[in-house]
């Protein structure tokens, strides 16, 4: 597949270092040996391979020197965990299985085949005649011969991807013949430039807020040269260094001084939050970009499961189901219920929470009801098993196959522990031999010696078909005669099987007898006569349980507007069972027309095999991907970026690392994960839960609302301050200069001390009730949303027109008009008025920024009502205030340090130019009572306003986002292209 298309390496997934006609696991490994030209017994010639390793080189994962890429292959590999270095076709295999999660995100480990041929399309973890580099050898053993080396081999090609920058230049757009007219050279070449350009200014490169800022930063730069501009026209372009110096402070009076301060300390307090919220931030852009989360791409295995198997449904044919309840421990057997039915798992409802399946019982009334056929059941649930499941300190350790210690807590609930029979002075259980699992009968069986009566009896578990084919009767009733097996009752089993299956389950069938015969340890045995007819016991399903937090975190999710997509490499069955138990897909799936259902559940190879334009053109995009390769996650994510989506990837293997690189934000698992997908990531999660990851978007958005908050408070007083000094050119003294209503100093004052500590202490402010409860952001408009301008223009205009009505008041009103001559420049006795009003106006400012910083903790609510809920009608305000330490410190601090830059001698006149007031207080009060009114009458406005739009969308049949339910919110689009989904019965308003 082409890099273009999924940015992986160029060459095609499964080829060699030389193309073959076809994919490796399109090809036999007879076809293999030939098209590399190589011997099944001797390998390449010393020539040859020399020959071949200049021509390709040495293998960049690297063996000790004179290793040649082809010099013959995997002799023997019989050492458990033996790490593969190459990618080779297998040629001979015995009980071979390997370790593929890191490479295919597989669960368990995967049993090789060397006699089976797949399609080309086929992907890397259904490929059993294949085993991988960084894989791990977990059992048997196995020959093969080596056809991809270094970045030929699938483990190669994603580190390509990591290494791979999108090129900085633009292509020169071509005719199908290869040439291009000159005209688009230049085209080329100028979008280069732009795009440099663009970078060096930041506006297209970072995230949505810093383009934004970024783009917010160029346009008030030239507002501030505009304005001082005006200044200097304003006053003829007089050369005079006070009008200079006021034209500087008129364009200074835009540029939001703190911001960037504020910003990075803001960040920088929030990663510290998020680390004991189990998250650690490795790149600070994604603390911003966590709040405008749309989507999550979550891998299954670990993050949204448990990473361990459990045992969920067990089947007795005289008994009945057995249905154990979720746990978040699934090495303890004394945390969970049992749930215990009558019928078969094909009559049971496929829920698997079990609440309607069955009746919660304690484990020794079931043992007491359950009689010889569960005994005989847990008897070989508990000793055709090599794993051991003990308790220590406490705490339950368990040792084995996943797939045999699920089993063996399956049995020591009920107890019947392994080490219980098999262990101390006098042992009730002694093992005679042991019949290993094996690929072509698909079984494995012990024989033990009951110690008491010193019979020896054969105890069978393995693949459901394999184990029935050898059983001859089963037990219908508990103690009653064992009943001939028919060919009906095993129907039977296999829909029961099934029904298992479809949930998910792994199943295994449990068989027994007594032997009759005798036998020593040691001794050689016929297996094919010990694994005859036996007696069937029963069937166990077997699956990863989600954790107990997946599915509430999911729900949050939705509730907040986010859609969850699990890209997993498990099979689809499982991948889908677990999407429905955590809430991925949507409960009212009889809803959803078939064309919507087939797009919500698709594997890999379905999905690859799609063109981008044809995914384009599905009606919605998968919300779950079964066995998925590392270009699957990859192109998923450009499919939602082409949606204009923003999301997030989840990973903990290196095949997710070039998605993790490509996802607006990369979240790596901190104790599964591996340094290759740590290192391409944004944020770590230390404990693996995606639970977390809601905790970090949480988190996010809360950053996301204070930098807004903030932000809005700073633009709305640089609005303030410019429009005062703007509107202030009018006050001309009797040379004809503009008097300053403001001086430079105290502006500065204003920008980087008053206003940036409650700058902080809004960057410090608590997530409001409802952020888990609204959509996500709109990318487009980002913190700058039309009720942020407008309330940006609003309190910037009120805020100015009450600082130049306070400036009038005191001239014009009580100074007699006199603006005295060089006032700007020095105080003298002419200027008393001048200097009084300009600290009236700078006290009338100082309030107003320390008391908007307040009114900006809520957009919309009472300052003095921001808990709706309280009782506290006249003093919850105080309350409120007092919550934010770090805001109330400030805002104190900014209060009380007027009065000495206001009073102290020589710091008033001859820096600030103004002196000390005294009635002119009262003006500030007043002046500071009608801001307080103006300001809650604009929320009072607001709130009306929006109650009045939520009632007029109820009366036209449309639901308000607060008033969906959670599958309405985040369901909405997949049933409404439901052709046979009637509008009337959702009238939701989609989201845009």
């Amino acid at each position: 597949m082409a890099a273009d298309e999924n940015g992986l390496a160029s060459a095609e997934s499964g080829q060699a270092n030389t193309p073959m006609s076809r994919p490796a696991h399109a090809l036999t490994y007879a076809q293999v040996i030939q098209e590399l030209s190589s011997d099944a017994i001797n390998g390449l010639s010393s020539s040859v391979a020399e020959q071949r390793l200049e021509e390709l080189g040495r293998n960049v994962l690297g063996e000790s020197e004179g290793v040649s890429p082809f010099k013959i292959v995997v002799a023997q590999i019989a050492n458990a965990m033996t790490l593969l270095m190459y990618d080779y076709s297998i040629t001979e295999a015995v009980n071979f299985e390997t370790d593929e999660s890191l490479l295919t995100g597989e669960s368990l480990p995967v049993r090789k085949d060397e006699n089976v041929v797949f399609d080309d399309e086929t992907g890397p973890g259904d490929r059993l005649n294949i085993a991988y580099s960084s894989s791990t050898v977990t059992k048997g053993r196995a020959k093969g011969i080596v056809f991809a080396t270094g970045m030929q081999t699938e483990i190669g090609a994603i580190a390509m991807a990591l290494r791979e920058k999108s090129s900085k230049v633009r292509p020169v757009k071509r005719k199908p013949d290869g040439t291009a007219k000159p005209h688009r050279y230049l085209e080329a070449y100028t979008l280069t430039m732009t795009d440099a350009i663009g970078r060096f200014l930041g506006v297209n490169v970072g995230t949505p807020l810093q383009k934004k800022l970024s783009k917010l930063a160029i346009l008030l730069f030239f507002v501030a040269v505009v304005f001082a501009i005006v200044v200097l026209a304003a006053n003829k372009f007089s050369s005079r260094s006070e009008v200079i110096i006021y034209a500087v402070a008129t364009g200074l009076s835009m540029i939001p001084a703190s911001l960037v301060v504020v910003l990075t300390i803001t960040m920088a307090a929030g990663t510290k939050r998020m680390v004991q919220r189990h998250v650690i931030v490795r790149n600070l852009k994604s603390l911003e970009a966590l709040g405008a989360v749309t989507d999550i791409c979550s891998d299954k295995t670990g993050t949204l499961t448990q990473g361990k198997m459990v045992a969920r449904r067990a089947w007795i044919p005289a008994l009945g189901t057995y249905t154990v309840d979720a746990s978040s421990d699934p090495f303890n057997p004394t945390v969970g219920g049992i749930r215990f039915d009558g019928r078969t798992p094909s009559q049971l409802d496929a829920n698997k929470d079990g609440s309607a399946n069955g009746t919660p019982s304690e484990p020794v009334d079931l043992l007491s009801k359950g009689g010889s056929a569960l005994a005989e059941y847990l008897r070989v649930a508990s000793l055709a098993n090599l794993a051991t499941v003990s308790e220590l300190d406490g705490k339950w350790h368990a040792r084995g196959d996943p797939t045999e210690i699920a089993i063996q807590v399956f049995a020591s609930r009920l107890d019947w522990n392994r080490l219980k029979f098999t262990k101390g002075d006098k042992p009730e259980w002694t093992q005679i031999t042991e019949l290993p699992f094996d690929s072509d009968v698909k079984r494995m069986s012990v024989i033990f010696k009951h110690n008491l009566t010193s019979e020896l009896f054969v105890f069978t578990k393995g693949a459901v078909e394999r184990v029935i084919e050898t059983c001859q009767d089963y037990y219908l009733e508990d103690d009653e005669r064992p009943i001939n097996i028919t060919d009906d009752f095993r129907e039977e089993i296999l829909n029961n099987m099934t029904a298992l299956a479809s949930m998910g389950l792994r199943v295994l069938a449990l068989a027994s007898k007594r032997y009759s015969g005798k036998l020593k340890k040691g001794e050689d045995i016929d297996r094919a006569l010990v694994e005859s007819n036996l007696t069937f016991r029963g069937l166990i399903g077997l699956y990863d349980p989600p954790r107990a937090e997946s599915a509430p975190a999911v729900r949050s999710c939705h509730e907040a507007g986010i859609s969850v997509h699990m890209l997993t490499g498990d099979h689809p069955e499982t991948a889908k069972a677990i999407a429905i138990e955590v809430g991925i897909l949507p409960s009212r799936m009889e809803r959803v027309g078939k064309d919507i259902a087939k797009c919500m559940v698709m594997t890999a190879s379905q999905f690859d095999a799609l063109s981008n334009e044809e995914v384009d053109e599905l009606p919605v995009l998968p919300l779950v991907i079964a066995r998925c390769a590392p270009s699957t996650k990859v192109r998923m994510i450009d499919a939602l970026h082409r949606r204009k989506r923003f999301c997030a990837m989840t990973g903990d293997g290196v095949n997710d690392s070039p998605s993790l690189k490509r996802a607006d934000v990369g979240i790596a698992m901190g104790q599964a994960g591996s340094d290759v997908a740590k290192e391409a990531s944004d944020v770590v999660l230390s404990d693996d839960n995606f639970a977390s990851i809601v905790a970090a978007i949480e988190e996010g958005r809360r950053i996301f609302d204070n930098i807004q908050k903030f932000i809005l408070h700073v633009l709305a007083e640089n609005i303030a301050q410019a429009l005062t000094l703007l509107v202030g050119l009018a006050f001309k003294d009797r040379t004809g200069l503009s008097v300053f209503p403001l001086a430079p100093v105290e502006i500065l004052w204003i920008i980087c001390v008053t206003s940036g500590a409650p700058d902080m202490g809004l960057g410090f402010e608590r997530a409001v009730p409802d952020i888990m409860s609204r959509p996500p952001k709109s990318l487009k408009t980002g913190v700058f949303d039309l009720e942020f301008l407008i309330d940006m223009v609003v309190y910037g205009v009120w805020v100015a027109a009450l600082c130049l009505g306070s400036f009038s008041l005191v001239v014009y009103r009580f100074g007699g008009g006199n603006l005295g001559e060089g006032c700007n420049e020095e105080y003298h006795d002419s200027c008393e008025v001048v200097f009084r009003a300009r600290a009236t106006t700078f006290a009338c400012l100082t309030w107003f920024a320390l008391f908007l910083a307040w009114e900006m903790i809520d957009r919309r609510r009472s300052f003095f009502r921001m808990q709706p809920g309280s009782k506290r009608y006249l003093t919850q305000w105080a309350l409120d205030v007092w919550r934010n330490r770090f805001l109330f410190w400030a805002v104190a601090f900014g209060f009380f340090s007027l009065f000495p830059i206001v009073y102290i001698p020589g710091l008033n006149t001859v820096v600030f130019k103004h002196t000390g007031i005294t009635w002119e207080w009262a003006i500030v009060i007043v002046a500071s009572a009608l801001f307080f009114g103006g300001v809650e009458c604009w929320k009072w406005g607001k709130r009306v306003y929006y109650r009045r739009r939520d009632a007029r969308r109820r009366a036209q049949g449309g639901i308000a986002w607060k008033d969906l339910d959670v599958e309405q919110r985040i369901f909405s689009q997949y049933l409404a292209f439901s052709p046979n989904n009637n509008a009337n019965d959702s009238p939701v308003e989609k989201r845009q």
